[in-house]
This record gives structure tokens, C-alpha cells and sequence, in this order.
């Protein structure tokens, strides 16, 4: 029922726990394929994947451009995209099957689910990005692609799917879908904190933020790319 994509990029140290949080959804029969979406990794991802049994999609880099990549090859009603670094907490597919049941029954309109942003941190400070994450998908339905994407094959291709776009690419389809058709889930994806621990917790948030305004604000997604990797 469902396909699942990942992208990649030299995703060696998380991919594998990320393919491993599926493996009960798949033994429910619920996930039916796993296509990772490579965008020229040098390391040892695309071995990890090929033992897991996914199925590889090869193609230019940039998140964007890759998600669209492996969306074309999927072959099932619905699409997860999932981030190389976040595994779903187990449990999750039982909530994602409930959503699924009830838009497939017609007891409410077409629409695409995101998880709890989770980080693997302990301590006040990852807690607090949390909670803060928590307050913007409640106020705005923004959640960010590191919160997993849920939606019918059908309702995504509708609306275009994902821009080749190398940074803001998840909160452009987000913004497309409309806050009545985002709901956000309970379970949580706990995605790799190790980006806040080498940037520092403030500065990667700071970073986020200005990322969003700049966005918002109209400017174009390549010099805010540029911005997000200084």
C-alpha cells in the first residue's frame, strides 16, 4: 500500500536504522517497496540499501530533484518520504494504517500526515527545538520534511509534487497542500541530532529560522541554499 523514498547523499551512519523502523510495517504488508533516491553517495549507503532489499534510484543531487526521482519510480497508492536520518519510533504504522483507512473510506477529505519531530538528544536544549517545533506545526501546519510526509499517490501528483529544489523543498509542498489538508500525527520521528551538536543547538536554529523568513520573504531558494551551508 505504501512506497516508501528516501534520498540520499553518504548516509551511511543513520540509513540503516531509517530502513529498520520499516521492517514491521512491512511485515504487516502495509510498506510494499523501498526506493532510495541517490544522489552520488561515496560512502556506504547504496551497499546498505541494496541489503536491505530497496530498490535504488540514481539521479542528481539535491533533495528536491531526488524525492521527485524516487516518487516516479513508486508503484503503490500511497508515498512516505522519509529523511536518510530519521527513524520512526516503533508503533508508527499502526496510527499511519488509521489514516490511511479513514481517508481511503471517504470519512475525510484527501489529505497528507506528518510525524512528531523528534531529535536523539538528550538534555534541555533538544527538548526546547522540540517544543518549539511542536508550537509551529500546531499554529501554522508547517512540519518540516525531517517529519516524514504521508500522502495519497493521487492528491501528490495533483498538486505537482516536489520543485527541483535544492533547499525549502518540503515546506514548498506543504504550502502548496494547505494547512486543511496537513494533519499531523502522534508518533514521532526521531530524526539525528548530530547537526546540532556540531553547529550548536542556537546557531542551527538561528540558522532554520532565517532560512524560513528569507524564504518567505521571497528570496530565491539558491541564495538561501548558499546561506544554509556557510
Amino acid at each position: 500500500m505504501i512506497s516508501v523514498v528516501i534520498p540520499t547523499l553518504n548516509a551511511e551512519e543513520c540509513l540503516a536504522s531509517t530502513l529498520a523502523a520499516l521492517v514491521p510495517a512491512t511485515v504487516d504488508d502495509l510498506v510494499r517497496e523501498v526506493i532510495v533516491a541517490d544522489g552520488g553517495s561515496t560512502d556506504r549507503t547504496l551497499d546498505i540499501a541494496d541489503a536491505a532489499g530497496a530498490e535504488i534510484v540514481r539521479c542528481e543531487a539535491g533533495r528536491g530533484m531526488q524525492l521527485m526521482a524516487g516518487a516516479e519510480k513508486a508503484r503503490f497508492p500511497w508515498l512516505l518520504f522519509l529523511h536518510a536520518d530519521t527513524a520512526l519510533e516503533p508503533g508508527w504504522h499502526a496510527e499511519a494504517k488509521s489514516f490511511i483507512d479513514t481517508v481511503e473510506a471517504q470519512r475525510a477529505s484527501p489529505a497528507a500526515a506528518a510525524f512528531r519531530f523528534s531529535l536523539d538528544d538528550t538534555g534541555l536544549a533538544p527538548r526546547i527545538v522540540e517544543t518549539g517545533v511542536a508550537l509551529r506545526c500546531a499554529l501554522l501546519k508547517l512540519p518540516y520534511g525531517d517529519q516524514g510526509l504521508l500522502i495519497p499517490a493521487r492528491l501528490f501528483h495533483e498538486i505537482g509534487g516536489y520543485k527541483p529544489l535544492p533547499l525549502m523543498e518540503d515546506v514548498d509542498i506543504v504550502r502548496r497542500l494547505g494547512r486543511s489538508r496537513v494533519v499531523m500525527l502522534r508518533s514521532r520521528a526521531i530524526t539525528s541530532a548530530a547537526r546540532y551538536r556540531r553547529d550548536g543547538y542556537s546557531r542551527r536554529v538561528v540558522r532554520n529560522l532565517s532560512c524560513l523568513a528569507l524564504y518567505f520573504l521571497g528570496a530565491p531558494v539558491q541564495k538561501i541554499s548558499r546561506f544554509y551551508e556557510r
